[in-house]
């Protein structure tokens, strides 16, 4: 990003956080309430910082940084909670509550708080900080009725990403949830399981097979060892393997929607409910279910659920599989870049920076 561009950009967002509230749009879809509740917290949180913790917090759209997203422990662009004032610390959380829904952010929150779990259960530990976790602003919300924007929050197996195009859906994805450990086994915190859902839902989905349907669903013998489209590889699965969600029993079918949405209904309840709409009118009979490794509880495995709007990878291998990796895809909507390829089209071409 040019110094012109970024001093443009923080001229921008300085004075839309000064004006207090925004004018906003009629709301011609659900989704537009969800769209100026996140836009607003934004701004709140951009207000609460000070200048130079702005001008680390903010990124052109087009910036690279933007699609940089990984699960690894590692130095990153933003600001980490570490080092907010207080005031934008809260202000960062209720930016996490705006986008998510309740049980998200409790997932989330759930996320980090395992950092602290680490840090006394490993060797080396003390590189385990829960306050390692960066927020970032691309573009500016405070014109988002016209100009897209979109924000992060990332840190040790969290990247969550919105992209916020004007007149389209929120775009979601990639959003990414890792729990290690999957159960803790002592302490404080023995017994809590941050992703307990996806890992049971999605065994039972497999345990409720017949032996030819499971002859259909099982693409390896043992767990794949992570997910397979990490970051820089979200196009490696091009063509849904295992069994079709139309060859399930009605009951099957049930538990595996019920899967689907406990990934969708980590957002908030307005988005999930139009990515739901969306993988239902996409045709969930659609939709694969594949499973590697073996089915009873404690030993490595993975799973996937591939249809025309959804990737959904699992993997528990790690720490005698007690380390879940967990990512949830859009293959044509991640970061938004259909939606803003469309945007642009169709002729608005606001300055994005």
């Amino acid at each position: 990003m040019s110094r012109l561009t970024r001093r443009r950009l923080l001229h921008g967002l300085a004075a839309s956080a000064a004006a207090g509230a925004l004018p906003r749009p009629s709301l011609a879809q659900p989704s537009d309430a969800a769209r100026a509740a996140i836009a607003d917290a934004a701004l709140a949180f951009l207000g609460a910082l000070p200048a130079d913790g702005r001008k680390r917090a903010v990124f052109a759209l087009s910036d690279p940084e933007r699609l940089n997203w990984h699960y690894v422990p590692r130095g990153r662009e933003g600001v980490p909670f570490k080092a907010m004032p207080a005031p934008a610390r809260a202000a960062a959380h209720e930016l996490m509550k705006a986008s998510l829904s309740a049980v998200g952010y409790r997932k989330a929150m759930n996320v980090v708080n395992l950092e602290d779990v680490l840090r006394r259960i490993e060797t080396f530990g003390l590189s385990r900080d829960p306050e390692n976790y960066a927020f970032t602003v691309f573009g500016n919300p405070g014109a988002g009725a016209t100009a897209p924007w979109g924000w992060r929050v990332e840190g040790h197996h969290l990247s969550l990403n919105f992209t916020l195009v004007p007149g389209q859906p929120v775009a979601v994805t990639p959003a990414f949830l890792g729990a290690n450990p999957a159960e803790v086994p002592s302490g404080p915190k023995k017994g809590l399981r941050a992703l307990a859902a996806e890992q049971d839902l999605g065994r039972a989905l497999a345990q409720s097979l017949s032996s030819v349907q499971r002859s259909r669903t099982v693409i390896a013998a043992q767990s794949l060892g992570d997910i397979v489209t990490g970051p820089g590889r979200t196009d490696s699965l091009a063509t849904p393997a295992g069994l079709a969600l139309a060859d399930m029993t009605g009951d099957q079918r049930t538990l595996a929607a019920k899967l689907i949405e406990e990934y969708a209904r980590n957002m908030r309840s307005e988005l999930a409910e139009q990515e739901l709409r969306r993988m239902r009118e996409a045709g969930l009979e659609r939709v694969h279910f594949a499973w590697a490794g073996p089915l009873e509880p404690g030993r490595a495995h993975y799973y996937r659920l591939h249809g025309p709007t959804l990737l959904i990878e699992y993997d528990n291998t790690q720490n005698n599989a007690n380390h879940i990796h967990s990512v949830w895809h859009d293959p044509k909507r991640d970061f938004g870049l259909d939606l803003l390829r469309a945007h642009y089209e169709h002729g608005h071409h606001h300055d994005h920076a």
